[in-house]
């Protein structure tokens, strides 16, 4: 299926994609509770730093990730690794709210913000043919990590302190990333694409669109505020997983092991979606990306044994399987891969920044006294009118042929 380079780039994007994940909510989240102790400060006021240093990384990131249109893919993945580096073991020295701010603003803009921006760019820059199975593979990075991770820092939290973990983290990546993006990518150029030997495969030359354009095309900002809605709500669910937990009474045992279904599900439609993409493209796919999310958000409305735990975070898990990848691919195949460091730049940093408004959102809700039936309703609400636009436009998002 992939040969030499496209091998190549296919382990790049799943080495990044996995390190992404010490920027990752639920990577930081783990460590929570030992910072609070540490800085003696509440939840709120971690969670209040949280936001603010997310929404500071997502605006940066719309500058900072442009760049990769203009330099050398392996010199800007380097820059990037070394940033993570010095990001990680920043983290380990964390020792007042201020020191707090700055490194969770530093592991957000360099882990979830730029080396998943790296990755998934890349990707969708080299293939053509197979773009979606080469972005499912990449994304299972980021899946592998979800599944190891957790178990592995959980662990060692009882063996030493937090500072040293993040010490350690920060010594691997300095001594294995520049090394493995040298053997990796070092022969990659910004003309670099997939071989395709398939004799029946025509591609046809599209317009590429600058950024400036993209922005006047009122198709990107429908499509947007699907591609936006799982990033929000997931992360609002993830973060306030113990107040949804006591309110369904589900425990927090039965919570835990749902988080296997979404698990489970969300590799699995992660891998398939590749396939479908490729076969039927992610434009026709888009329309069904958020349908389970939506039935999602009826299930936690109507549903309060136990059983609904599974189905709540499964079907988001679905969701979220398909939203790793078109969130890459759809643009790729409307927009062309000339500037797409450039708009995906934006469209990552959008997430970033929705995954700080889920938080605050949240939480905000929770405090005025709304219960979780109530922001489901709210949920379920943006998700359905977000549908209505896409599929209205839904046979208007073929790119502009040259």
């Amino acid at each position: 299926m992939f040969k030499s380079l496209s091998l190549k780039v296919i382990i790049f994007g799943f080495i990044f994609t996995f390190f992404s994940s010490f920027g990752q909510s639920f990577f930081l989240g783990l460590f929570n509770s030992s910072i609070r102790e540490t800085l003696s400060i509440t939840h709120g006021q971690f969670g209040s730093i949280y936001a603010s240093a997310t929404l500071l990384s997502s605006f940066l990131l719309i500058w900072v990730g442009k760049k990769i249109d203009d330099i050398n893919i392996f010199r800007f993945a380097l820059y990037v690794t070394l940033l993570l580096a010095f990001s990680c073991f920043f983290f380990s020295k964390i020792s007042s709210i201020v020191f707090l701010f700055i490194a969770v603003f530093l592991m957000r803009f360099s882990g979830q913000g730029l080396m998943s921006h790296t990755a998934t760019t890349t990707i969708s820059r080299f293939f053509t043919k197979s773009r979606g199975k080469a972005l499912s593979i990449g994304w299972f990075g980021l899946s592998t990590a979800e599944f190891i991770l957790p178990v592995l820092i959980v662990y060692l939290l009882t063996l030493t302190a937090w500072q040293n973990i993040w010490l350690s983290i920060s010594v691997l990546i300095l001594f294995f990333l520049p090394f493995i993006s040298f053997a990796l990518i070092k022969n990659l150029n910004f003309d670099s694409r997939e071989d395709v030997n398939d004799q029946n495969f025509v591609e046809k030359e599209i317009k590429n669109w600058t950024r400036v354009e993209v922005l006047k095309d009122y198709r990107f900002y429908i499509v947007c505020l699907n591609m936006l809605a799982m990033p929000w709500i997931a992360t609002g669910v993830f973060v306030y997983q113990s107040y949804i937990t006591e309110s369904k009474e589900w425990g927090e045992f039965v919570i835990a092991q749902s988080f296997m279904a979404y698990s489970v599900l969300s590799v699995i439609t992660l891998l398939g979606s590749g396939f479908l993409i490729d076969k039927f493209t992610s434009r026709k796919l888009l329309i069904f990306m958020n349908i389970p999310l939506l039935i999602s958000m009826l299930v936690l409305f109507y549903l309060d044994i136990s059983i609904s735990a599974f189905i709540f975070l499964g079907l988001i898990g679905i969701s979220n399987g398909l939203a790793n990848v078109l969130g890459s691919s759809t643009w790729a195949e409307i927009y062309g891969v000339k500037y797409i460091g450039s708009i995906k730049a934006l469209t990552t940093a959008l997430m970033v920044f929705s995954t700080a408004f889920g938080t605050a959102l949240f939480g905000l809700l929770i405090d005025k006294g709304f219960t979780i039936e109530q922001i489901a309703v709210i949920s379920f609400v943006y998700i359905f009118l977000s549908l209505i636009a896409l599929f209205a436009v839904r046979n208007r998002l073929n790119p502009e042929y040259i």
